[in-house]
């Protein structure tokens, strides 16, 4: 376990940014429905979903009769994520707040490790997959899904990362969605990763529509948006430049945004 954390107030800061997400969950289950299949999720098995954010997959987990842990920074998230976990009748789900880089479990403790859109937050990698391999059991496995670089949500968090730099040493999120990164990161303690892309349909009225509901609900978005208050016109050319960015991927009232499956198994030692 980590005695000192070089990135404690970023994450402090993360914790509170992430608070206002809950309601993104109703367009991120049906991601959570693909990956825990894509995972092989089978009835009895241990499984960890890291950075759960709502829980959507966690419960999605349960429901496919795995025995699941599921934490997150957020302890507000938390609470969302235990009451989707009450309605859908999957009441032994462990919940933890907690941290993607510290994982307060024992080693050998699951067959299985999960994270969707969560995991890619943290600001170092290597800490993450050691953390991951540390709590799998030998020949466990880890899957999870991404936004890649050079689609829409990737451009999305570089273009709010020109304007908010993350703290020094803090990686790209979207760095998680480019198989080659992914693949070095995952090396030697898992085998060669397995890779799927899907899309994720997002309903929108309009671009001004889509563009207004993630600022009020993905974090570092909201906050930057907060940042500019007092400068009109830098706000409103970066919202221009977002809705372009948007634009190739808005079609019949949706915004279509590609992410990453990815798959790997623990490397025989």
């Amino acid at each position: 376990m980590m005695k000192e954390d070089p990135f404690a107030e970023f994450k402090a800061r993360q914790r509170t940014m992430w608070a206002t997400f809950a309601p993104t969950a109703m367009f991120t289950t049906p991601v959570a429905g693909r990956l825990v299949r894509f995972a092989g999720i089978t009835p009895g098995e241990r499984v960890l979903d890291v950075a759960t954010g709502t829980g959507v997959v966690a419960v999605t987990a349960a429901r496919a009769g795995a025995k699941v842990s599921a934490l997150d920074l957020s302890p507000i998230l938390i609470e969302e994520a235990r009451t989707n976990g009450r309605i859908a009748g999957c009441d032994d789900i462990a919940w933890t707040d907690g941290d993607a880089e510290d994982l307060p479990y024992a080693d050998a403790s699951f067959d299985v490790v999960l994270s969707q859109f969560g995991h890619m937050f943290a600001p170092r990698p290597d800490v993450v997959v050691g953390e991951m391999h540390r709590v799998l059991r030998p020949g466990g496995r880890v899957a999870f899904a991404t936004w890649p670089p050079e689609h829409l949500v990737g451009r999305m968090f570089a273009l709010i990362a020109r304007h908010v730099p993350p703290p020094p040493g803090a990686a790209a999120p979207p760095q998680w969605g480019d198989p080659a990164v992914v693949t070095e990161r995952l090396t030697p303690q898992f085998e060669a990763p397995f890779f799927e892309r899907g899309m994720y349909i997002f309903p929108a009225l309009s671009l001004a529509h889509y563009r207004g509901f993630l600022e009020r609900t993905i974090g570092p978005l909201q906050k930057l948006v907060e940042s500019l208050a007092d400068d009109p016109a830098k706000l409103s050319s970066i919202r221009a430049e977002f809705e372009s960015m948007a634009r190739p991927h808005y079609v019949d009232n949706e915004v279509r945004q590609d992410f990453l499956l990815t798959r790997a198994n623990v490397r025989s030692s």
